[in-house]
């Protein structure tokens, strides 16, 4: 969110105040609403110190104990403004009627605001932008879509169904981990015992050879002596790296790009992550296309609902290539994201006029690719957990034994 400065006249006086708003065609439209007098000028200015301090111990502490919204609540509370706005019911009675009805206390609350954001004059969207990260970039748009073509609640049901989809896939992601998980679980419990309990006895066995101890014992000997004594600091480090690590992604645009990049080069994560992406990107680029969106702003929409900077850039190149005159087509294969099949398909319906169907199976290949990964990702998880229960038993069966033979030549000699 961005800070405008409104100056503005009020009973002869010459008075200022501080909005948000994300742009400021929509600090306009606030300032409209909110400002009593007559608005001389606005203009984007830097947060107020105390805002900024609040941001940071917000953004801090919402890192570590923010409670998100259960995607089960939000989809429920998205169908129920579907069904009562299909039934001519306004869009305000219907916010407000989902904010009583609603359990979750965290979307209860966003509810109530958005309800008095309604009846200051913002409009659905402009409500929904300050809950962005609760709500996702792909309702935000979908919310647009529907008060862009006068149709709220074919977009709601619409929405209603991606985060669905959505949530389906996360739900067999999870799933497919849980075998993997456990197993690593279990070996980092193994390993956490043997060191702590088995190591330290023969140590005392090995300090009484003094001889030259083998490298393998050292690595051991090294590791139990970390473990049993720098231990919880480890522990302590590992969380606030990771702690570290989400605040930046979510307060360091340099960082999230460096990272989301970095991130689509790791073995199967990147997979994973780039056929989701594209397939919810296309999943809505579809929905805009059906539903008579021009293609630029329905380019420009679907963008919004890209959580990856990487992917998002090479996207974005889309938009600025067809605002120039290019087809959609060579528009999408210069992103170089699109196998030639798929180029292939784009063109066909661009040519025939059946864009959406082209673009609907286009869709579909991705989730194809996705749901393969995600069925399959035990086998491809399995080679590397062998490898690593190998290379730990190797090193605990070198490290124990090899001074021990060492011993038993020299009581031989």
């Amino acid at each position: 969110m961005k800070y405008f400065e409104v100056n503005y006249l009020f009973k002869g006086q010459k008075l200022k105040t501080i909005i948000k708003s994300p742009d400021r065609k929509d600090a306009i439209a606030i300032a409209k609403h909110q400002v009593p007098g007559i608005i001389v000028t606005i203009k984007e200015t830097s947060a107020p110190i105390e805002d900024k301090l609040r941001s940071f111990r917000n953004a801090l502490l919402g890192t570590v104990i923010r409670k998100k919204i259960k995607i089960t609540s939000l989809i429920a509370a998205i169908r129920q403004l579907s069904v009562m706005t299909n039934a001519g019911i306004s869009i305000h009675d219907s916010v407000k009627e989902v904010a009583n009805a609603t359990v979750d206390k965290t979307l209860k609350t966003i509810f109530q605001s958005i309800n008095d954001d309604l009846n200051s004059g913002l409009s659905l969207t402009q409500s929904l932008m300050s809950y962005r990260e609760d709500v996702g970039d792909v309702t935000i748009a979908m919310v647009e879509l529907g008060e862009s073509t006068g149709n709220m609640a074919e977009s709601l049901e619409k929405l209603a169904e991606i985060l669905e989809e959505i949530e389906e896939n996360r739900q067999k992601f999870k799933k497919a981990l849980r075998y993997p998980t456990t197993v690593v679980i279990a070996i980092a419990i193994a390993f956490t015992i043997l060191m702590v309990y088995v190591v330290p006895k023969f140590k005392d066995i090995f300090s009484k050879l003094k001889a030259e101890l083998p490298l393998p014992t050292k690595i051991l000997l090294f590791m139990e002596n970390m473990i049993n004594h720098y231990g919880l600091y480890l522990l302590a480090g590992l969380i606030a790296i990771i702690v570290l690590i989400k605040y930046l992604l979510n307060n360091n645009e340099e960082f999230k790009k460096n990272f989301d990049q970095y991130i689509l080069k790791v073995y199967l994560i990147g997979d994973i992550i780039f056929y989701a992406t594209l397939s919810r990107f296309c999943l809505v680029f579809t929905e805009l296309i059906r539903a008579g969106i021009p293609i630029a702003d329905a380019l420009d929409t679907s963008l919004l609902t890209l959580e990856n900077t990487h992917l998002k850039k090479r996207l974005s190149g889309v938009k600025i290539s067809v605002q120039r005159g290019v087809s959609l087509t060579e528009s999408f294969r210069d992103t170089g994201l699109f196998e030639g099949m798929l180029i292939q398909m784009i063109q066909a319906g661009e040519q025939s006029g059946t864009l959406d169907k082209m673009l609907e199976k286009v869709t579909l290949y991705f989730k194809s690719r996705f749901n393969q990964i995600i069925d399959n990702i035990a086998s491809y998880i399995e080679p590397i957990l062998l490898g690593f229960i190998a290379a730990m038993v190797l090193l605990m069966a070198l490290g124990i034994f090899m001074p021990m033979w060492d011993m038993a030549k020299a009581v031989k000699s």
